[in-house]
């Protein structure tokens, strides 16, 4: 294990040859401004070395990512908004389309744009039911008057069950982490403590089996066509200045 490398929102350390992002910013895990150039930085770092197979992202105790700031998102400066979601659809657009497999360890509540973070992601582990301890898991912008944006819906369309995709994103169904492996945000739930472990485990075993050169070949030959919409919205998202709502 290499020596830790520390950030205000994010610290970074090598296992073998995966690359584990911690996420922690003492609350919620608010994918703010910066929480959004910090996460980019450690995969910009990840990509950049040679010696690294895999990525894993780690959220805090109880907490994966809550979402995007909701002190920018209530601040009145609506370009600064629309500019923070577009940073957003650009993260998960980029770990969609990672030279590296990327694994999330779900150690908690993933909601909004945190739930959309799990959709980039290859592999995704969650956390057991643990007595009354229940997480909460999904898309709930129509709850709170937000019209997904055309990227996110694209990713969405791609990602979840075909059978539980109306729910999830017209009716804001938020789930349990049982719910959230039916509806396809999850793919695995271990017990508690093991969250971690586990999703290095996982990339681990990507980063020992897999050829890099093959694995970015065929992530663009299975979803470009994906990445190519999604940026393209983006785009126009970042050009409008605006973000859907009622």
């Amino acid at each position: 294990m290499s020596a830790e490398q520390h950030a205000e929102r994010v610290r970074t350390e090598q296992v073998d040859r995966v690359m584990v992002v911690h996420l922690d910013d003492g609350k919620a895990n608010a994918l703010s401004p910066a929480m959004l150039a910090a996460i980019n930085a450690a995969l910009d770092a990840a990509e950049a070395d040679d010696t690294i197979g895999a990525v894993v992202l780690h959220g805090r105790p109880g907490v994966f990512c809550a979402g995007f700031d909701l002190s920018v998102m209530r601040a009145g400066d609506l370009a600064a908004v629309a500019a923070m979601v577009a940073d957003g659809g650009s993260l998960v657009h980029r770990l969609y389309g990672s030279s590296l497999p990327v694994v999330a360890a779900c150690t908690g509540h993933a909601l909004a744009a945190g739930a959309l973070v799990l959709l980039g992601c290859d592999v995704r582990i969650g956390q057991q039911p643990d007595g009354e301890a229940t997480h909460r898991i999904g898309l709930n912008e129509v709850a709170i008057g937000m019209v997904l944006p055309a990227w996110a819906m694209t990713i969405a369309v791609e990602r979840l069950s075909r059978r539980h995709l109306q729910r999830a994103v017209a009716n804001a169904r938020i789930t349990d982490a049982p719910g959230a492996v039916e509806a396809g945000y999850l793919d695995e739930l271990v017990p508690a403590g093991e969250v971690l472990d586990t999703a290095i485990a996982r990339a681990q075993e990507l980063a020992a089996s897999l050829h890099r050169r093959a694995y970015i070949g065929t992530v663009a030959a299975l979803r470009g066509d994906v990445l190519t919409r999604m940026g393209a919205e983006i785009a126009a998202d970042r050009a409008a200045g605006t973000v859907p709502s009622v």
